[in-house]
């Protein structure tokens, strides 16, 4: 179920050149279940704090922090409206690489439910043969 790799735009260098750093500041600013989910809210077009706070049932001053923190990262960008202060994705590419760490999420859960039921099937075989095959023992982390 392993997936092929894709062709790269970007070769191993360019990541080595220092761009690893950026990377890796873009994937700890979705490292947070809360922003996640204030950037998938944010798809479907500019909310406000209290909008957003509606939708996903979290504190004000949890998504307003969550916000300020998001804007920091250059996912959103903030528009005044009178007394509201509108948020919005500052593109598509955040989307992009929640889309894709969701599939991979999903693609990871499969294959453990896969693993699982073989797993399941082959000490079933065993108990309707009588036979019992050497195991590995498990190392403990």
């Amino acid at each position: 179920m392993a997936h092929q790799r894709s062709s790269r735009s970007h070769t191993t260098a360019d990541l080595a050149s220092g761009s690893a750093h950026e990377v890796a500041r873009i994937l700890q600013g979705l490292a947070n279940p809360s922003r996640v989910q204030l950037l998938n809210e944010l798809r479907e077009g500019p909310m406000t704090v209290g909008e957003l706070t509606e939708a996903l049932g979290l504190e004000q001053s949890a998504v307003s922090h969550q916000l300020r923190h998001l804007r920091d990262l250059g996912f959103v960008l903030a528009e005044r409206h009178g007394r509201h202060v509108a948020y919005q994705l500052f593109d598509d590419h955040i989307v992009g690489l929640i889309d894709q760490a969701h599939s991979h999420a999903e693609h990871l859960r499969l294959a453990a439910t896969d693993t699982a039921e073989a797993t399941g099937r082959e000490v079933l075989a065993e108990r309707r043969s009588g036979q019992r095959t050497a195991r590995m023992p498990t190392r403990a982390p």
